[in-house]
Order: structure tokens, then C-alpha cells, then sequence
């Protein structure tokens, strides 16, 4: 197995998998805190494809979604890879938002911004 480390760039709203210092692979999130309750958006997981069937993408959403539950935080699954992982994962489930039209909404403007950086 590859010697993988999983950090949270809190800057960068990510969790990222480090090989040997290099980003291999991330789970993007927007904090949500509209409605009282505060919440991350999951909306983006990746594997850099020469680090594929390793389980790193796991790994990496057993972490982040462990420190987004140790935070306090509401887990929002709009990612394909992590609403996957929490259908396999059901001890996720109390800690779990669906996904509203408020949230893509907001996901929708937060990113755009990005996108033209």
C-alpha cells in the first residue's frame, strides 16, 4: 500500500491526499451556515489516476467526513463518490443532510467565482 498522508487545507476548503509532499488527490467542500445549522457541502472527489485502486478515495472520505462529524458540522453529500460512500457507510446517516435547491443554489454562486480565478 502506498504511503499516503490525509490533511485538511482549511484554506483551501479541501482535504487532500499527499504522496512524498504532492496533492494526489482531494475532496472539495463549501461551508454552508444558512438555515442554523452548520454544514459542508461535499462537491467534488478525486483520485489522480495513476493513484487509482489503491483506496485512497476511501480513505480520504472516512477522514474527511469524520473530521467534518468531530466538528460538528452537518455532512451535505452532492459528490457522486461521497453520496456512494455514505450509501456503504449508514453510521454517517445521523450526521447526513440531503442535498436541498438551497444548497446547489449557494454551491452554484460560491463556485463561480472560483472558476474564473
Amino acid at each position: 500500500m502506498i504511503d499516503a498522508t490525509i490533511v485538511h487545507n482549511v484554506h483551501r476548503e479541501r482535504f487532500e491526499v499527499l504522496v512524498d509532499g504532492r496533492v494526489i488527490g482531494k475532496a472539495a467542500y463549501k461551508t454552508y451556515d444558512e438555515g442554523g445549522s452548520p454544514q459542508r457541502i461535499f462537491y467534488h472527489t478525486v483520485i489522480n489516476e495513476e493513484y487509482g485502486g489503491q483506496g485512497l478515495a476511501g480513505r480520504l472520505a472516512e477522514v474527511a467526513l469524520n473530521e467534518t462529524v468531530s466538528e460538528g458540522l452537518r455532512i451535505v453529500p452532492v459528490c457522486p463518490f461521497i453520496k456512494t460512500f455514505l450509501t456503504k457507510h449508514p453510521e454517517y446517516e445521523a450526521d447526513t443532510t440531503a442535498p436541498t435547491p438551497a444548497h446547489l443554489e449557494y454551491l452554484s454562486a460560491a463556485l463561480v467565482p472560483a472558476a474564473r480565478a
